[in-house]
Formats: structure tokens, C-alpha cells, sequence
């Protein structure tokens, strides 16, 4: 009997290490449930479809650069490599790590950086998007559209977002992701 090959390296349980470190205080905007539950959740999404060793990590560290002040995209490549590198500062919808501009101005350039983006990008940031998608309609089922509450856009700018997202990412590229996206994306509006 054969032994088969490891379907990825020790570099994802440090990137998964590092996830964990750097956001073991922070939570999901008004929940109180654990950041990291986000990473794992986008990193797993990845792995289920069928995302290289390189995306998996990158999911894990997606928020890494926008949301822990001191990081580097240097850092990250000298840990992880190169494609790493260039994909967490690709899912950054920030120009400066650790330095956030006004909403609307991250989210139109991140919405034209996507629309042309390659494809390992584009699963790790529909994973992003659906586990986000998913996070709302979950929570407004219990509360309600208090839900919008919670992020720095109103609620229509938020669902303008979401299909804007979907526009952008479903440009060139055809994946199964973007129907379960799709099919989140209705729910939110579905009221």
C-alpha cells in the first residue's frame, strides 16, 4: 500500500497559527464570536473547493493586513512565500496595511481590482464574501435588519456592495462558488 502525498505543508498550520495569534482578542463586529471563526471558515470553504496550499493560507491571513497594525506583506512572504504574499495584499481592500480609508473609497477600488483579478483570488474572496453573506442572513433571521447596524455602511449600500461583489467576481470566471454566493446574495435582498 502506498502512502499519499499531504495535501499541504506545515506552512498552513503556521498561517493558521499566525491567524489565530494575531486575532485571538478580536470578534465579528457586534457578536461576540471569535474573528478566527471567519478565517477558519473562508480557509475551509477554499480547501472544499478545491483551493492550492497557497489559497488556503492566503484565506487564513486574508484579513491579516487590513486588520492587524504592524504587518507587512514582506513579513508574510518571507514566511510563506512569494504567492502568499501576493495574494493576502490582493484580498486587502486596504492601500496601506494597518491604514483603512473611507468605506466607500476601499470598497469601488477593491470592486475594480476584483472584476480583472486572477482566479485564485477570485475563490478566496468568494469564500470571504459567502461566509459573510451567510453571516447576515443568518443573524438578521434573529434580529432583524438591526443586523446593518453593526458595519459602517447602511443597509444599502451593503446589499449594493454584495451584488456588486458578485458582478465583479463572476466577470471571466465561472465557478460553482458563485451559485451558492448567488443563492446568499438573493437571501439578503429577499425582504
Amino acid at each position: 500500500m502506498s502512502e499519499q502525498e499531504p495535501f499541504y505543508d506545515a506552512r498552513l498550520g503556521e498561517a493558521l497559527k499566525l491567524a489565530a495569534d494575531a486575532f485571538a482578542s478580536k470578534e465579528r463586529k457586534g457578536t461576540g464570536v471569535p474573528y478566527l471563526s471567519h478565517l477558519l471558515a473562508v480557509t475551509t470553504t477554499v480547501m472544499e473547493h478545491g483551493g492550492s496550499p497557497e489559497q488556503c493560507m492566503a484565506a487564513a491571513l486574508h484579513d491579516y493586513l487590513e486588520d492587524i497594525d504592524g504587518t507587512a506583506t514582506d513579513a508574510i512572504a518571507a514566511r510563506f512565500g512569494d504567492e502568499v504574499a501576493r495574494l493576502v495584499l490582493a484580498l486587502s481592500d486596504s492601500v496601506r496595511p494597518g491604514h483603512k480609508e473611507p468605506w466607500k473609497e476601499r470598497k469601488l477600488r477593491y470592486l475594480a481590482h476584483l472584476r480583472d483579478a486572477d482566479v485564485a483570488v477570485k475563490l478566496v474572496s468568494a469564500a470571504d464574501k459567502l461566509h459573510n453573506a451567510g453571516s447576515i442572513v443568518r443573524d438578521r433571521a434573529h434580529m432583524g435588519d438591526e443586523i446593518f447596524e453593526r458595519f459602517t455602511p447602511s443597509k444599502d449600500e451593503t446589499l449594493w456592495y454584495y451584488r456588486e461583489v458578485l458582478a465583479a467576481l463572476s466577470h471571466g470566471w465561472q465557478h460553482p462558488i458563485l451559485e451558492s454566493l448567488r443563492h446568499t446574495i438573493d437571501a439578503m435582498h429577499a425582504r
